[in-house]
């Protein structure tokens, strides 16, 4: 009996969560999916077994008419290499259409390193908002992931360390807050209006866990306000890395900080770091 598509992306999401891949990772790539099986789908197909490699030809012709960027297709082609690969190790496939698709060329941008005139504009950007200092004071002290930094507890926060809980295939650790940091979390502390729905550290007004879209937005927003272009959330957490490395972090002890499996992740900002001039930062004082 033929794999019917929907049973296949069921089994793909299942076999995803059992290797503990990132919440994010696992819509991702389920909608990568998703968007390639339903283009096929309305062609006829209804069995994994019938997709060949020029149905999926078709699909990224038609994300290339759709006005896909290089980099986004490169990026679904991943997943459904991901996909058929992991249904062909199942045995659930003889064949893998997706094993020669090739990846459309694109440049890859260098992550975004603030200076201190655009960090310091983004702080006085939230002054005002309690909440949304203390976020982009952990961002900055902290080098926190965003899922990190939305999965925090209030009992997470311990006198001068802030306790990361493992995740999504990151170990726990503890991560030291400096007096800027301390500082924000405590007066957001006084204000966080706690109504029982939830013990998470950044809630909504109504009480409710402080979502990382929301967190995202809220980012992007005061990005505006502060008038910094071309910068993410992401980036937050990159200008922490660049700035420790200029002041003299080891890569070591600062791959450990920020939860990097490998020193050879924290390594590759080495070179982006060089020639940037650190203003006289201190360490953790950004």
């Amino acid at each position: 009996m033929a794999l019917d598509i929907n049973t296949a992306k069921q089994q793909f999401t299942d076999y995803l969560a059992s290797k503990k891949r990132a919440r994010a990772t696992i819509v991702a790539y389920r909608k990568d999916v998703d968007q390639m099986l339903s283009f096929i789908r309305h062609g006829g197909m209804e069995t994994i077994t019938g997709i060949s490699k020029d149905h999926l030809e078709a699909f990224l012709k038609n994300l290339k008419s759709d006005n896909y960027t290089p980099k986004s297709i490169s990026r679904k082609i991943n997943s459904i290499k991901t996909f058929f690969r992991y249904l062909k190790g199942e045995t659930l496939i003889a064949q893998n259409p997706a094993e020669k698709l090739e990846h459309p060329k694109f440049e890859s941008k260098p992550p975004r390193i603030l200076s201190k005139m655009e960090y310091r504009a983004l702080r006085d950007a939230c002054r005002g908002d309690v909440r949304m200092y203390a976020i982009v004071e952990l961002f900055l002290q902290t080098g926190v992931r965003i899922g990190e930094l939305a999965g925090l507890t209030v009992d997470d926060v311990k006198n001068t360390d802030l306790c990361i809980k493992a995740q999504e295939g990151h170990d726990e650790r503890t991560v030291p807050l400096n007096k800027a940091a301390i500082d924000a979390v405590t007066q957001y502390l006084k204000v966080r209006k706690d109504n029982g729905k939830s013990n998470a550290l950044f809630i909504t007004k109504t009480g409710n866990q402080l979502l990382i879209r929301n967190i995202r937005t809220a980012i992007d927003r005061y990005f505006r306000i502060a008038g910094i272009e071309g910068a993410k959330v992401n980036d937050l957490r990159h200008t922490f890395i660049a700035h420790h490395l200029m002041a003299g972090t080891s890569v070591q002890a600062l791959s450990k900080l920020v939860g990097h499996k490998r020193a050879s992740t924290t390594e590759k900002y080495m070179e982006l770091v060089k020639g940037i001039k650190t203003d006289n930062v201190k360490l953790g004082e950004l």
